[in-house]
């Protein structure tokens, strides 16, 4: 298949022609939608697909991200897909390494064969009739095309690509120096020799500080709140050992595995015992920074660990720089931008030839595509979710969204692999739509996700819904989303499986 083959129509979206047909269509050519096509190709072969991806370049997040000094915030053992093993050295991988693993994955599988750049999704409609999905994309010429599927994976991500979250900032118009936002890095960006502040405390921030201060006079860090900070080894000395024993393909489930329950009781123990993963945190902090630095200041955040992700630097990058004084942390609020600078609440100014504004993301549910099912419009907001990747009464649609205590690619996998699991149950059986329904009326809806971290708290009334008991709670646990996935039964109560019945024939009682 090629982009020509696609049914185009003008922007007004008439178009007399039959849309091309596929038996799944995946959205998003990043890390998610490369390793779905990955496993339908080897578990559903027989399956005809194409991806629609609304930027002109394979890697998602990897690819539009270009700061200094983008990187993995978790390890490549569990960021690496479980079909194709990590083989690198550096286990906190840099952004341009990871980029290259997830293309070379998708030339080596023939997958970049089957992807339609510059499409982004922004419609797709349901036909109980039909028992299939027609889906609308924009092209960036302005013309519209459309593709009918008998199954939709969205694996767009879950924040918005065209916009990142910058708070309002009084006086920001009267700034002389060059204001930038991470998501959109200026290949022209030029700090080498200036004074750069950087806000925020996130991974970005942790990041963008140490990478910058290399070239730059110096670099602030100005955080509002301080985040838990954690060094890891860029390298992972277990795989290292390991690698002078063992060919890669044995050592990479080891060493995924290891990390998967380092996570996972990591996670747990916050969860039980915040008070002394807290100790252990500050230990490592005051082993890492100058002696008699203000921990209490700048590194002890008024929350309990994983209430919001936690920030890893490898090889302790961001401390380093602190201890050379090419950085610095200052936690204040901003009053004001000044011409020089910003003006901070306490009085102090902080001048600066360039600010980068590494203050977040704004979530975007579906990549913001419009869902109609029988010409009906769902709020999407109000939806449950099942299983964290299908929604209550929206047929033949997968989504993925990782985890928020651990790496993206264990969820996505996961996922797709249970995708796959109902095309070959409906194809075995004779089905045509597979849908999740809630008929417990015990089960309450719950936000989708138990995490204060700003981006979720400023979108969560706006996404789906996660159940209070199962197969609707959303489990932050690999190994129990594991068994549930990879090896619990399709047929559970909660997923409905029916042959399409055309509008000629009547409904049976």
């Amino acid at each position: 298949m090629t982009p020509e083959t696609l049914t185009q129509s003008p922007g007004n979206g008439s178009d007399p022609a039959e849309p091309e047909a596929v038996d799944v269509l995946i959205i998003g050519a990043g890390i998610s939608g490369i390793g779905a096509a990955h496993h339908l190709q080897e578990r559903s072969p027989g399956k005809t697909y194409a991806i629609l991806e609304a930027r002109e370049a394979i890697g998602g997040t990897w690819d539009l991200f270009r700061y200094p000094g983008i990187r993995s915030d978790s390890d490549m053992h569990t960021l690496g897909y479980r079909f194709r093993p990590w083989t690198a050295a550096k286990s906190i991988a840099d952004g341009a390494s990871i980029l290259e693993y997830v293309r070379d994955t998708a030339r080596e599988a023939g997958i970049d064969k089957k992807v339609r750049f510059g499409h982004r999704v922004v419609k797709a409609s349901w036909s109980s009739e039909e028992a299939r999905w027609t889906v609308t994309a924009e092209r960036a010429d302005g013309a519209t095309v459309t593709i009918s599927c008998a199954f939709l994976f969205n694996c767009s991500g879950y924040y918005r690509y065209d916009q990142g979250y910058t708070p309002e900032f009084a006086g920001i118009e009267d700034f002389k120096g060059q204001v930038i936002h991470p998501q959109h890095w200026p290949e022209e960006a030029d700090y080498a020799g200036k004074r750069v502040v950087v806000i925020g405390s996130g991974a970005t921030a942790v990041t963008l500080v140490p990478a910058m201060a290399k070239d730059a006079a110096h670099v602030t860090m100005l955080q509002r709140s301080p985040t838990y900070v954690v060094s890891l080894p860029g390298e992972d000395p277990v795989a290292e050992l390991l690698r002078k024993f063992l060919p890669h393909r044995a050592v990479y489930p080891i060493v995924r595995w290891k990390n998967v329950l380092i996570q996972s009781l990591t996670y747990r123990l916050s969860r039980k015992r915040p008070g002394l993963v807290k100790k252990v945190l500050r230990n490592g902090l005051e082993k890492a920074l100058p002696a008699g630095y203000d921990i209490d200041t700048h590194f002890k955040p008024n929350y309990n660990p994983w209430d919001q992700r936690l920030c890893v630097v490898p090889d302790g990058d961001l401390f380093k720089s602190l201890h050379d004084g090419s950085a610095e942390i200052v936690t204040d609020h901003i009053d004001r931008f000044t011409a020089n600078g910003i003006k901070l609440k306490s009085g102090q100014e902080l001048e600066a030839d360039v600010v980068v504004t590494a203050t977040g993301l704004n979530l975007l549910f579906l990549g913001g595509m419009k869902l109609e099912v029988d010409g009906e419009e769902p709020d999407q907001g109000e939806l449950l979710i099942y299983r964290g990747m299908m929604l209550a009464d929206i047929p033949n649609l997968a989504f993925t969204i990782g985890y928020t205590n651990a790496s993206w690619t264990l969820k996505a996998d996961l996922v797709a692999e249970y995708a796959c699991r109902l095309l070959n149950h409906m194809d075995a059986n004779g089905y045509d739509v597979c849908m999740p329904h809630l008929s417990d009326p015990s089960i309450t809806p719950e936000p989708i996700m138990d995490f204060n971290s700003g981006y979720v708290l400023r979108a969560v009334a706006d996404l789906p819904k996660q159940g209070s008991k199962e197969p609707w709670k959303l489990r932050q646990n690999y190994a129990i989303d594991l068994r549930s996935l990879r090896y619990g039964s399709l047929d559970d109560g909660a997923m409905t499986f029916s042959r399409r019945v055309p509008a000629s024939q009547p409904v049976p009682a």
